[in-house]
């Protein structure tokens, strides 16, 4: 089961990507988490991931590519994984493409979580009142400011990725606002059909 999680911050696919390794016990695969990984084991592109964010740069498409590619490879991957954050633009889209195609992969799902933009900031505003109601610290970037400037880069950057999914007849669009269970129900209502 080889799965890509869309939407924007906040519309639940951590969530649900967690129930899913739970479920099916494959990995949920971060880029974060597999750059950390690459630099600690100081792997040639771990080594030259490091130089890079050392010097303060944002690590390129080709190292990121490279990394997941790597990494699907392992063999905690062989029953499948979850991609939640790769890829973010159209060109690692088909990088990734490129690289499940060498290595005999199919991807199973492409699944997007539709959400209310306002809804989600208003969640976030019940979320920063709650919290200092609470005695709570507010996190610097838990603000709908913050919050709002996130949604616009998801939407300039990564949105995309939807047209170009539907494109190649992969992309499942499914109500991100629903409750937690029934979203839950609709992926494997998805992922029993492919």
């Amino acid at each position: 089961m080889r799965i890509i999680f869309l939407g924007p911050p906040g519309a639940g696919k951590g969530t649900q990507a967690k129930r899913l390794t739970d479920k099916y016990g494959i990995p949920q695969l971060s880029t974060g988490d597999m750059l950390r990984a690459a630099v600690t084991a100081g792997t040639d592109i771990g080594k030259r991931a490091k130089e890079v964010m050392d010097a303060g740069g944002l690590v390129s498409d080709d190292i990121v590519n490279q990394i997941v590619s790597e990494r699907i490879q392992e063999a905690d991957c062989s029953k499948g994984f979850i991609l939640d954050g790769y890829p973010r633009t159209v060109p690692q889209a088909r990088a990734l493409a490129e690289n499940m195609k060498a290595s005999n992969l199919v991807l199973d799902a492409v699944i997007e979580l539709k959400v209310d933009e306002e809804a989600l900031i208003r969640r976030i505003e019940n979320r920063v009142a709650e919290t200092i109601a609470a005695g709570g610290t507010v996190r610097s970037d838990d603000n709908p400011e913050s919050f709002r400037k996130r949604l616009t880069e998801y939407r300039e950057k990564t949105a995309p990725l939807s047209e170009y999914y539907a494109g190649e007849g992969q992309l499942v669009v499914l109500d991100g606002m629903a409750e937690m269970d029934t979203v839950s129900e609709e992926i494997s209502r998805v992922l029993e059909k492919a």
